[in-house]
This record gives structure tokens, C-alpha cells and sequence, in this order.
């Protein structure tokens, strides 16, 4: 008997890279896996079946039970499409891993439209979209679990993503509103930012033999699968008193991370620009948080 023995779960972004460690581990500790994967390339463009039903298949050769769905999770049908197979197929839903997600990197003063538009509609909207198609399913049966992929990009900060950023800060939003809204439903959510050198990774350009030294290191250091068990266990009921909370991973590195909380009180009884300037300035400086990125503040 597996951690996930006869739950039902639905994973976006399924057929390739972390959400296809994620796929296949769930499967193994029991789990009836319904794989979604519209097949895109890195940027959003094109669909393929192949990466969704080729990871389905995998999972049935080794024993396992799993479909494979292609559906566009950034619009509404496609998300309810995605629920509606899952229960359709094996009778149920009892956890959804919101993994799907694309980048389209541009300094900000460089950003497009349609690149901010396109990021923020499958990474923040797609996750959107299919936490509410399984919501009611969840809420009349009183029980499900929700894991939502954000990123240290947005919790921390990263050059040229203000677009994935944005997207991956707004899941972290989203996955602390749902806990709240559905907690009297036994409905949890929470939150992994993941790390892997997956295909996203992989993308950036290659300028120098230290850097390719470097990406060899990380292609050890930051496996896909590394990040599976804490996704399983996270949908799992034994994490049954844990919710609304963010963890992250560095490869085998696993992390509790903090949420805003108010780090100085002043009160003073009515303020001017002036009186924040003399007063509130001299009781914030040391605490303000440097202007670090992911790598700074991650091992």
C-alpha cells in the first residue's frame, strides 16, 4: 500500500521534466494518475500529445493506472475538461497538482504584451482555472488537496521575469486564499517552488566554458525527481494537518519558507512626510531587505 494508494490525481504539465518526476511517483506509491500536458515548447507554441500519453503509458508499464489528457489548462474548458476526465476515467478526484507553466524571459523594459499576457495566463491563470473546475468536487465530497508549483522568482526575485515572477507570486496568493475559503471543507493548499534542471533551465544560452561547467554541476546538484516526494507526501494524508503554508526545494535541500509578516510597528497619532522621513525611516533602515536574487539567498 502506497502513500497514494487509489487516490486520484490530476497533474498539469505532466509529460515532461518535474511534473513527469511527479506524474510517475505518484503512480508508484498507488495513485491513479490522470496526465495533463498541452505539449507546448518552452514559450507556449505548438501542442504535441506525445509528452502526456507517452508518460500515461510509462506509468501502465510499470504496473500503474494513469490516462493522459491534452487539454489547454489557461481557458476555463479546458480546465473543467481536464476535472471532468479525471473523474470520468477513475470515479473521482482527490488531489490537484498544479504544475503547468511557461517562460518568456525579457528584461522588463523590454516586456511585451503578449509575453506578459501569455506567462501570466497559463502560470497563474491555468492554475486558477483548474482549482476552481475541482472545487466543487472537493467541496461535495469534503475532502481534496490542492499542490500549486510557485517559484523563488517571485518569492524572492530573479533577473528578466517580472512576468513568471508576477504569475508565480499571484499562485502563492491564490494557494493561501483557497486554504482559507475551503478549510471547512477538509480542502488543503499549499504551495512547492520546485528546482530541477528541466528543459526551462536548459534554455538559457551557454556563453562560456565556466558556465557550461557550471550547468553540469547543476544538471547533478538539481534533479527533476528530487522534488517528487515532497509534492506526494504534500498530497498525501499524511500531511492531513498542513495547509496553507510554501515550501521550496535545491535539489536535496528542502525549505519551510516565511510569509509577510510585519517586521517593524510605529504608530504615531497623525503622520506627515516629514514625521515618516525623521521618525518611521530610522526604525525601518536596518530592516529592510536587501535587493538579493534566488541565488543569493538559496543554497
Amino acid at each position: 500500500m502506497g502513500m497514494m494508494q487509489d487516490k486520484v490525481v490530476a497533474i498539469t504539465g505532466g509529460g515532461r521534466g518535474i511534473g513527469r518526476e511527479v506524474a510517475l511517483m505518484m503512480a508508484a506509491e498507488g495513485a491513479k494518475v490522470m496526465v495533463n500536458d498541452l505539449g507546448t515548447g518552452l514559450h507556449g507554441e505548438g501542442a504535441d500529445q506525445g509528452p502526456a500519453s507517452e508518460v500515461a503509458a510509462e506509468i501502465q508499464a510499470a504496473g500503474g493506472t494513469a490516462g493522459f489528457n491534452t487539454n489547454d489548462i489557461s481557458s476555463k474548458e479546458g480546465a473543467e475538461n481536464l476535472v471532468a476526465a479525471a473523474v470520468n476515467e477513475f470515479g473521482s478526484i482527490d488531489a490537484v497538482v498544479n504544475n503547468a507553466g511557461i517562460l518568456r524571459d525579457t528584461i522588463f523594459h523590454k516586456m511585451e504584451e503578449a509575453d506578459w499576457n501569455a506567462v501570466i495566463n497559463v502560470n497563474l491563470n491555468g492554475c486558477y482555472n483548474v482549482a476552481r473546475a475541482a472545487a466543487p468536487y472537493f467541496k461535495e465530497q469534503e475532502l481534496g488537496v490542492f499542490v500549486h508549483m510557485t517559484s523563488v522568482s517571485g518569492l524572492i526575485g530573479n533577473f528578466g521575469q517580472a512576468n513568471y515572477a508576477s504569475a508565480k507570486m499571484g499562485v502563492a496568493g491564490l494557494s493561501r486564499s483557497i486554504a482559507i475559503d475551503m478549510a471547512h471543507y477538509n480542502v488543503r493548499s499549499n504551495c512547492v517552488s520546485p528546482s530541477g534542471f528541466t528543459r526551462m533551465i536548459g534554455s538559457i544560452p551557454i556563453t562560456s566554458d565556466e558556465q557550461a561547467k557550471e550547468f553540469e554541476l547543476l544538471k547533478e546538484k538539481l534533479k527533476p525527481e528530487m522534488n517528487a516526494p515532497l509534492v506526494v507526501f504534500l498530497a498525501s494524508d499524511h500531511a492531513k494537518n498542513i495547509t496553507g503554508q510554501i515550501f521550496a526545494t535545491s535539489g536535496n535541500n528542502y525549505y519551510l519558507m516565511s510569509q509577510p509578516r510585519p517586521v517593524v510597528s510605529e504608530f504615531r497619532d497623525g503622520w506627515t512626510p516629514q514625521l515618516v522621513a525623521d521618525e518611521f525611516l530610522g526604525e525601518i533602515e536596518d530592516e529592510l531587505t536587501p535587493l538579493e536574487t534566488l541565488n543569493d539567498v538559496l543554497d
